[in-house]
C-alpha cells in the first residue's frame, strides 16, 4: 500500500527542498527511438504496438527506483507497484483514461489491456488506479508524426508523463520521438536518461 514517507529519509530529500515548492518542476527530455524490433514483434504476434509500447515502458521503469516515490500536494508518496497509463477513445468519441496495472508477463499485460480498454471505451468511464499505484501517464498523438511534445504543469498531476506520435520509417527501421516529463523532486536527469536506456533496451529485447 502507498504510504507517506519524510523525505528526510529518502535519497530525494535535497530534490524536495529544491523543487516542491518551484513554480515550474516540471522537466521534458526528449528522444527519438528505434521500433523496429517493436514492430516485428507487433506484426509476427498480432499484437497492438500501444500496448506493446505501454509494456515496455512498464518494463523499464520498475529497474528504476525513483519512479516508486512521488510527490503528491506536498507530501511524498511511497509507491510499492506501477501502472502505465493509456487514453482509449470511447463509444461517444471523446477520450478516456485506462490505468494498467505493469506485471511482468507480456501475454498477462496484453489481457489487461484488451479486457480494459474495450470496458472503458464502452462506459466512459476512466479506470484509475492513482491510490495503490504510481501511474506513468502516456498519450498517443497516432493521427501524425510529432516532433515531440511539453505536458502542461498543472500543479496537481506530479506523475511521469510520455506523448509520442506515429512512427517514422527511414530505409528498413523504424524510428519514434518520444517525449517523458517528470517531476524533478521525483528524479533526476540522470535517473530519467537511465530509464529512457532502459526502454530502448526492452524494445530491442521483446520476443
Amino acid at each position: 500500500m502507498p504510504k507517506e514517507v519524510d523525505p528526510k529519509d529518502t535519497t530525494r530529500a535535497a530534490a524536495y527542498a529544491l523543487w516542491m515548492k518551484a513554480p515550474n518542476p516540471m522537466v521534458t527530455f526528449f528522444k527519438t527511438f528505434d521500433v523496429t524490433n517493436l514492430i516485428k514483434v507487433s506484426r509476427k504476434r498480432s499484437l497492438k504496438f500501444n500496448m506493446l509500447l505501454d509494456y515496455c515502458i512498464g518494463s523499464a521503469a520498475v529497474k528504476v527506483k525513483e519512479f516508486y516515490i512521488l510527490p503528491v500536494g506536498d507530501k511524498l508518496i511511497q509507491y510499492d507497484t506501477i501502472a502505465v497509463n493509456t487514453i482509449v477513445k470511447n463509444k461517444e468519441g471523446e477520450v478516456s483514461s485506462c490505468d494498467l496495472s505493469y506485471n511482468a508477463g507480456l501475454n498477462q499485460f496484453n489481457e489487461e489491456y484488451l479486457k480494459y480498454t474495450v470496458q472503458v471505451a464502452a462506459s466512459c468511464q476512466d479506470r484509475d488506479l492513482s491510490e495503490n499505484s504510481m501511474v506513468i501517464g502516456t498519450s498517443a498523438i497516432i493521427d501524425t508524426e510529432i516532433d515531440g511534445a511539453v505536458g502542461m504543469n498543472s500543479g496537481i498531476f506530479n506523475n511521469p508523463f510520455i506523448i509520442w506520435g506515429r512512427y517514422k520509417k527511414k530505409w528498413f527501421r523504424y524510428y519514434l520521438p518520444i517525449s517523458f516529463q517528470f517531476h524533478h523532486t521525483q528524479m533526476d536527469g540522470a535517473h530519467a536518461g537511465a530509464f529512457l536506456k532502459n526502454l530502448q533496451n526492452e524494445i530491442n529485447l521483446l520476443k
